[in-house]
């Protein structure tokens, strides 16, 4: 294949017909398609099947877009070439969809060796089955068994090839990345985050207050999404969305995975994740990396895999979660952060908002680089899945919050100087902010927005200036970073860059 021709036409038209080749499996029951992989399952005590993958994250660094990076011939040959494979192996074919609705609805086709049906497993109940009879928008074909790593996309084509990874987060990806890209030509925007519907009980009635988290995983946004917030009848709050979303120019907010979740389970306890913790220790939950001994016990707190220890679970399984998986409206933006040069919480102008968004600062965890966990990090939107111009998606961002008049707000889940930011003291930050009960005033020391007070909650203990040794220098300097981090974006507008902090 020459270099230059589009390679998707023949790829796709390549690829097995699951209703006739002798090959396939096609739309395979739970029951099959755990018997598949049994020989590589532990069961745990609560009856869930725990497998150990090879691989036990993603592969950023292999993994190629012919958006953004130039393609040769290598790079078509091994898409060809695991498409000759799809049609040569048993094979397992599902058809499932990311989105509930039409309008923001994909039907995704999936490939993969049977002897993986493990995987496909993990798929079937993270994604609803594919309405009858819909022609396929993207195409995933996953080899496992290659003799290197690579992750390939064709992004308007629907096309990506995963090769030398037995990874379930390639595979659930690999479709998420497109929903999200399909968001943003529609005038939208694809997040990173969870989201999250907060009914409270006002003088004027009840009011529904609409959430979303932004942060890289494992910084706590699917925590945060499925906490209750400890309230009581009649409050409530219902989890929608726990990994991708799309943010429409009406405010709406469509959600993309409609049967399960994929929560990450490295020290999960049932005191502080309750609902989680239940859903993961249910029979219907598939647990991956996670230390399972011979006799069925499960120990979270091990690291024995991968400190990226992952679970499967079932929405229905899930006590915060809704029925419904779209948000009608969102009020409230939160960007986590574990920087400790950060407050608890602070509130940004939607310049500033976008300066958050562009950072996207964090520290790494094991859920993205495990060989650089603990060390700090920047991916613009928290979403190492933007295809395109990133600059361009925090000019998108600006205008969007900007439009629908959305509050959004910086929160630091992670340590203020040496202090810890305990999930007691983020819950009650987030109560205060979701009832708009909070008086804010600017922090002099650090020039931040922040609340003057907080029930449940010494702000006073947090203050940067009192828990950052030499503060001065540490926020000039770090501004000084982000200064030159922002530099790089040619397409960010010059009033988001002004409105650095």
């Amino acid at each position: 294949m020459s270099d230059s021709i589009p390679a998707t036409h023949q790829l796709v038209s390549g690829l097995p017909d699951p209703e006739t080749a002798d090959n396939v499996r096609y739309n395979p029951s739970l029951e099959q398609l755990r018997s598949f992989s049994s020989d590589l399952e532990t069961t745990t005590s609560f009856g869930a099947p725990s497998y150990v993958s090879d691989e036990r994250s993603r592969n950023a660094d292999k993994t190629k877009n012919n958006v953004d990076d130039a393609f040769d011939g290598e790079d078509y040959r091994l898409m060809e070439d695991l498409v000759s494979a799809a049609n040569e192996e048993a094979m397992v074919c599902l058809d499932r969809k990311v989105g509930r609705h039409s309008e923001n609805s994909y039907t995704c086709r999936y490939y993969v060796p049977e002897e993986y049906g493990r995987i496909a497993l993990s798929l079937a109940k993270l994604l609803e089955p594919a309405d009858p009879g819909a022609e396929p928008d993207f195409h995933t074909v996953q080899i496992p068994e290659w003799d290197r790593t690579a992750i390939r996309i064709l992004p308007e084509e629907g096309f990506t090839a995963v090769a030398g990874s037995d990874y379930t987060g390639e595979a659930k990806k690999s479709f998420l990345r497109l929903f999200m890209l399909r968001a943003k030509q529609q005038g939208g925007l694809g997040l990173h985050a969870g989201s999250k519907q907060v009914e409270l009980e006002t003088d004027d009635g009840m009011e529904t207050v609409g959430q979303l988290f932004l942060g890289l995983s494992g910084t706590g946004k699917s925590t945060l999404t499925a906490h209750g917030l400890w309230l009581d009848d009649p409050e409530d709050a219902t989890m929608l969305q726990d990994d991708v979303c799309a943010l429409l120019p009406d405010g709406s907010v469509a959600g993309s995975e409609g049967q399960g979740l994929f929560v990450k389970t490295h020290g999960l306890d049932r005191e502080t994740e309750p609902a989680i913790f239940d859903a993961t220790t249910d029979e219907s939950a598939v647990l991956e990396n996670v230390d399972v001994d011979a006799d069925g016990t499960v120990d979270f707190d091990s690291d024995r895999y991968s400190s990226n220890g992952r679970a499967i679970i079932q929405r229905e399984k899930l006590s915060s979660a809704g029925a419904d998986i779209d948000l009608p409206e969102v009020d409230q933006i939160f960007f986590i952060t574990r920087q400790p040069a950060m407050p608890p919480v602070a509130k940004l102008s939607p310049e500033e908002a976008a300066v958050a968004f562009m950072l996207g600062e964090s520290i790494q965890t094991s859920a993205g680089d495990p060989s650089a966990a603990g060390q700090s990090i920047r991916v613009v939107g928290t979403n190492p899945f933007i295809i395109g111009s990133e600059g361009e998606e925090g000019n998108r961002f600006r205008d969007l919050i900007a439009d629908l008049d959305v509050d959004c707000y910086v929160l630091n889940t992670g340590s203020v100087g040496s202090r810890d930011v305990g999930v007691e003291d983020t819950i009650s930050l987030l109560r205060g902010i979701s009832r708009g009960t909070l008086e804010w005033e600017t922090d002099e020391a650090t020039g931040f927005t922040v609340p003057a007070s907080v029930p449940g909650l010494d702000t006073d203990d947090f203050a940067v200036s009192e828990n950052l040794d030499d503060y001065e220098t540490t926020l000039a300097a770090l501004r000084n970073e982000r200064e030159s981090y922002l530099a790089q974006f040619d397409d960010l507008d010059d009033d988001i860059v002004g409105a650095l902090y």
